[in-house]
């Protein structure tokens, strides 16, 4: 509980600190609402706002993992202006009464250029992350693979790579993701990684085995996130040569 409270609580200081930023600025005549309904307004929404991303967000890197972050982020402001639009003009009709429908697409615009502001401000808070963990950082994998995955896994230790059709799911120690490459081109990228490949549809990193069983003739790894990676008879000898088991 503690845990989860501390991996939110830099978003619930961003809502808070934006909240009280627009409070501040009172745009689109919000003043007239005055304190602390302003303050409970724009707080608020952006709150909405910031769970409605984290909606469109999963969804987008899931749907189109391969797009660059960017255009994902552009994606999700656009997105996100749907339903917060729909929150303001409920706002709008409980506390002044019915309004022109002609006006929606001025109130759309109005949330989508705030919505595109937290994004972009998000966008570099995280390259900035980005590139103050790369300077840190033990060699790993290439940005070729971690470019794609979510930003809440990118730093994380990858544990196993399994092909799934034309996709890769990339399993590490803080979940999984589903993204748009090759094995082969995978594997390239986790050169640097201590792993082998132990099945045509699966590469491990050796660290993250934690036991081997044996069944009908052929190997199992279990790994530490509770999955089961297969080894096939083509790669056993060199898993054993190396110590695997």
């Amino acid at each position: 509980m503690i845990d989860r409270l501390k991996s939110l609580a830099p978003k619930i200081a961003a809502i808070l600190a934006v909240g009280t930023f627009l409070t501040v600025l009172a745009p689109y005549n919000t003043s007239a609402l005055g304190l602390p309904w302003l303050w409970i307004y724009w707080t608020g929404l952006i709150a909405f706002g910031f769970g409605c991303g984290e909606i469109c967000t999963w969804t987008l890197e899931r749907t189109v993992p391969d797009w660059p972050r960017f255009a994902r982020g552009l994606a999700a402001s656009f997105m996100v202006s749907i339903p917060v639009t729909a929150a303001v003009a409920l706002i709008q009709f409980v506390m002044g009464g019915a309004f022109p429908l002609y006006v929606l697409p001025m109130i759309y615009f109005f949330v989508w250029v705030i919505s595109a502001a937290v994004t972009v401000v998000t966008l570099l808070v995280e390259q900035r992350q980005d590139l103050e963990v790369a300077g840190d950082a033990q060699p790993g994998a290439l940005p070729a693979l971690t470019e794609k995955m979510p930003h809440k896994l990118r730093h994380a230790a990858i544990l196993a790579l399994s092909a799934e059709d034309h996709y890769l799911r990339v399993h590490t120690e803080s979940g999984d993701c589903l993204i748009l490459m090759r094995l082969s081109d995978a594997i390239t990228a986790v050169d640097a990684l201590d792993g082998a490949r132990t099945h045509r549809s699966w590469w491990v990193a050796k660290d993250a085995v934690e036991r081997v069983s044996r069944g009908d003739g052929r190997a199992t790894l279990s790994l530490k996130n509770g999955i089961e990676a297969p080894v096939s008879r083509t790669y056993a000898p060199k898993l054993r040569e190396a110590g695997w088991y």
